[in-house]
């Protein structure tokens, strides 16, 4: 395999960063050069305090700008450096910032592999970026030559879901390194339902050999902390350096901080929560499979599985009648189908017996 663009050519992220941002001065606190201080007296904060607390955490000042402990704990996960750790709020402030920090408004393009996570064009959308799309194969992986073929000088970025969302399945890693290494820009994997997947296969742990490789993951998923909004990226020192000096002062607040940092000990209710979700995802499937209105159940290395029904508006009604809430699709390729999220088993159980019912 050819790898042209291998760690230490530090060059080629400046090439592709947007000139703008190259003498870009970014706004620098009095925080940023200490969070060791006794007395505060730089950011005109209230050093009274504040009418509300939670843990122990003083809601009164800023948090730490650099998010120094969150980094830390995440490079020590993956074993890498915490200069290749960025935090955001969620994946989705992630997406955009690397969009807005590689893309030229009106000039340069990303491409998508679809379908996929809408968010990936949405962002690219609010910032005025062009978005070439190219199909997934029949069985929803990379077709490389097509890709490659769809790659212009002004491609930019190229966005990987895996497992991608909707339709739940790994994407091949050589068929990723093979565009990493093809590709003069940067590949952005989602990797937001690895921790789900029977494989081992990450790419997280090949960041270090490609330069242009960025993975995003996030504490939404198996760590049950979405209603923190807190995701990360894993790249190049080069390109996180540049992150962190376009982001807003003050983007992780310092309670989804203190909740993060304690949750990430528990290692005990993550291994437990993946477990549950891995099994029940396989007792779904089956009795999915079994359900007269469904013609299909794909295979799903995610926390969801893809369902394609024989009438998938009759059973989102049915399922919306009982209160259950599901994903529609309204891509072209999937509109018979509907993404149903492991739920507990209690809630699960309601699912099947609620399709079951359905004539």
């Amino acid at each position: 395999m050819q790898m042209p663009f291998e760690y230490g050519e530090i060059a080629m992220i400046d090439q592709l960063i947007r000139p703008h941002f190259k003498g870009f001065k970014p706004y620098r606190s009095a925080r940023s050069e200490t969070q060791a201080a006794k007395i505060f007296l730089d950011a005109n904060e209230l050093s009274l305090g504040s009418p509300v607390s939670v843990d122990g955490v003083s809601l009164n000042r800023y948090p730490d700008p650099s998010q120094t402990s969150l980094r830390e704990v995440f490079a020590c996960r993956h074993g890498v450096s915490p200069e290749r750790i960025f935090c955001g709020v969620g994946s989705d402030e992630i997406i955009d910032l690397l969009i807005r920090l590689l893309c030229e408004p009106g000039k340069d393009e990303v491409l998508i592999l679809e379908p996929t996570y809408g968010v990936y064009r949405v962002q690219a959308d609010v910032n005025a970026v062009h978005v070439s799309s190219i199909q997934l194969d029949a069985k929803f992986q990379i077709d490389v030559g097509k890709t490659l073929e769809a790659i212009t000088s002004d491609t930019k970025m190229l966005f990987c879901c895996s497992p991608n969302n909707p339709t739940g399945n790994l994407l091949r890693t050589n068929d990723i390194l093979e565009l990493s290494s093809h590709v003069r820009g940067i590949v952005v994997v989602d990797e937001a339902y690895i921790d789900f997947a029977e494989s081992s296969d990450q790419l997280v742990s090949l960041v270090e050999r490609f330069e242009n490789l960025a993975v995003l993951r996030t504490l939404s998923k198996a760590w049950g902390l979405a209603g923190i909004r807190l995701g990360y990226c894993v790249a190049h020192p080069e390109l996180v350096s540049y992150l962190l000096r376009i982001k807003a002062p003050y983007s992780v607040n310092a309670v989804t901080s203190m909740l993060a940092l304690s949750a990430l000990r528990n290692e005990k209710f993550f291994a437990a929560s993946v477990e549950t979700v891995k099994r029940e995802r396989a007792r779904m499937a089956e009795a999915l499979r079994n359900v007269e209105s469904v013609r299909e159940v794909y295979p799903s290395d995610a926390n969801f599985l893809l369902v394609d029904f024989l009438d998938a508006g009759k059973a989102f009604d049915a399922l919306i009648k009982q209160g259950i809430v599901v994903r529609r699709r309204s891509e072209p390729r999937l509109r018979s189908c509907l993404r149903i999220t492991i739920g507990t088993p209690e809630e699960n159980g309601f699912v099947l017996r609620t399709l079951a019912r359905m004539k």
